[in-house]
C-alpha cells in the first residue's frame, strides 16, 4: 500500500491526484490488477471526473452546494455536518483497473479529492490487488 500527502487550500475544492496515483503505480512496478483510492477522512472524498476543463471542478463543488444542506440546523458542534454529508454522498474511495500498468482511465478522466473541510493536511491511500 502506498501513501499520498494532499495538502488543501480552500475550504472546498478538488484536486487532482492522478498523477500521484499512476506514480505509485509506477513505483510498485505493478502490471494488471485493480487499485484503491481512499482517503481516511470523514469530510474528504475520492471521486472520478472529468479532467480536461478546470470548470467541471467548480461546477461540482457549486452543484453540492446547490442541494440545500449548508441550510439545514445541525446538532454537531464543530459546524462542519455539511462537509461530512458532502463526503458521504461523493465517497471515500474508487476503484480503478490497472492493464499493463497503466491506469484504465477514459479520455477526459482524472482522480480527484475532494476537500469539503479544508484547508488541511489529507492522506489518501492507494492500495493494488493483482500481478506485479
Amino acid at each position: 500500500m502506498k501513501e499520498i500527502s494532499v495538502s488543501t487550500n480552500r475550504k472546498e475544492e478538488l484536486i487532482d491526484i492522478t498523477r500521484a496515483v499512476a506514480k505509485c503505480i509506477d513505483e510498485e512496478n505493478f502490471h494488471d490488477g485493480i487499485c484503491v483510492i481512499f482517503t481516511p477522512h470523514t469530510t474528504g472524498a475520492i471521486t472520478i471526473n472529468e479532467n480536461a476543463d478546470p470548470d467541471v471542478k467548480s461546477d461540482m463543488i457549486r452543484g453540492l452546494s446547490s442541494v440545500g444542506i449548508e441550510d439545514v440546523r445541525y446538532d454537531h458542534s464543530e459546524g462542519n455536518s455539511p462537509a461530512h454529508i458532502k463526503s458521504s454522498l461523493v465517497g471515500v474511495s474508487e476503484t480503478v483497473i490497472i492493464e499493463n500498468g497503466r491506469l484504465i482511465l477514459g479520455t477526459w478522466q482524472g482522480i480527484y479529492f475532494c476537500e469539503f473541510d479544508g484547508p488541511r493536511k489529507r492522506k489518501v491511500y492507494v492500495k493494488m490487488i493483482g500481478n506485479s
